[in-house]
């Protein structure tokens, strides 16, 4: 359930000031609101009525409607003690719920950046997830520029930041932080408190992206750059987001802020569930293979650190192994390539000698053991040794 805590659509007139005033917002020594949500104010998390309204209302929803999930709207607006309540009373009650929110605002605080729940101080409250905006334009560019290319989609110079997202914003030997888009350090201390993820509600889809983006690369090469995209975001470490419909191409038409547009915008069309049907098999069959495969989920920082190997690559590839066996999985060593780029590379037989191939350029083949291991252009190639 998404819960937007930080802002109401009435300020002055709101119900929270019409009983209180200037309790529930937050406001400068000027008197004026702060406007961290770019909607005209703020709510005070910290304030202690402000604070026990959040707490009652997520513990409502969850004893009397059994919800097993929330999403905290701008996340970043809200104080991190609120935060870690939260978390640890819902916990107590539901021990696998499910919480996570955006690790930001929409614009300035007067609350200071250590005392916010914001990514940076991801690792400061436990068992609630962030999402990545990392590796989410790492993978198809910023989304504040609808013609900037991603690592999927041909931009070169990303790998950094897609190896960022691999590791869940964990600590890693192997990433170049200088080199990562945003974080220029990690700020998860488990896989478990980032949301990996390539698009949202928000913004365009990655459909929609690729098609702004790579307007002059053919269907079939789109195609290949949105199935690159799943993998990446399935085959990466921890929490993996799929926006509804992505499995078959969604598309709200180009629109990207559609919150006020009609059902011909914003519902799914079904029918692209037919016509795109090898992609919703192909990330149908990621799923599967990530639930089978416990190597894929390596559940600490440490597991990740300790048995996730990255190969030395050229700009536009990113390859690493992870080594199975610590968690027991019946695949001993794992393999995955990702070839961003628009043009096909062989790997070393050095490299692959006894591996067998599972997913080759995006396709789920039959098992058997690799010879030469050509990358094509935008795709994810999986290898295995049992």
């Amino acid at each position: 359930m998404d819960m937007v805590y930080n802002h109401t659509a009435l300020t002055e007139e709101s119900n929270f000031n019409q009983l209180v005033p200037g309790y529930y917002y937050r406001q400068t020594k000027q008197g004026k609101f702060s406007n961290a949500t770019a909607c005209g104010n703020e709510t005070a998390s910290e304030k202690a009525m402000m604070r026990k309204f959040m707490l009652e209302s997520v513990l409502y929803w969850v004893k009397e409607y059994h919800v097993d999930g929330f999403r905290f709207d701008l996340m970043g607006v809200h104080d991190i003690e609120t935060m870690k309540i939260i978390s640890a009373v819902l916990h107590k009650i539901k021990p696998g719920i499910l919480l996570y929110g955006e690790g930001w605002t929409a614009g300035a605080s007067i609350l200071p950046d250590s005392l916010r729940a914001i990514k940076v101080n991801a690792s400061k409250f436990n068992g609630i997830a962030v999402f990545s905006d990392d590796i989410r334009d790492a993978i198809k560019g910023s989304v504040f520029n609808a013609a900037d290319k991603g690592f999927a989609s041909g931009k070169a110079n990303m790998e950094e930041s897609i190896k960022f997202g691999i590791v869940a914003a964990c600590k890693h030997p192997q990433v170049d932080y200088s080199k990562v888009n945003y974080s220029k350090a990690p700020y998860a201390k488990a896989p478990g408190s980032t949301i990996t993820y390539a698009e949202c509600l928000d913004n365009n889809t990655l459909w929609d992206k690729f098609a702004i983006s790579n307007a002059s690369a053919s269907l079939e090469e789109r195609t290949e750059m949105h199935k690159l995209a799943l993998s990446i975001v399935l085959t990466s470490k921890w929490i993996s987001f799929l926006h509804a419909g992505t499995e078959f191409l969604r598309s709200k038409k180009g629109v990207e802020n559609s919150y006020n547009q009609p059902d011909s915008i914003n519902a799914i069309d079904w029918n692209l569930k037919t016509t795109n049907k090898p992609v919703f098999t192909y990330v149908q069959q990621l799923i599967q293979l990530r639930k089978v495969h416990p190597a894929i989920r390596l559940q600490t920082a440490m597991q990740i650190k300790n048995n996730l190997h990255f190969f030395d690559t050229v700009p536009g590839f990113v390859g690493y192994q992870i080594n199975g066996a610590v968690v027991k999985d019946k695949w001993k060593k794992i393999q995955v390539w990702l070839n961003g780029s628009g043009v096909e590379k062989t790997m070393p037989l050095t490299i692959t000698a006894g591996f067998k191939v599972m997913i080759a350029n995006n396709f789920f083949v039959a098992p058997a053991i690799i010879g030469v291991l050509v990358l094509k252009p935008y795709s994810c190639t999986v290898l295995y040794k049992d």
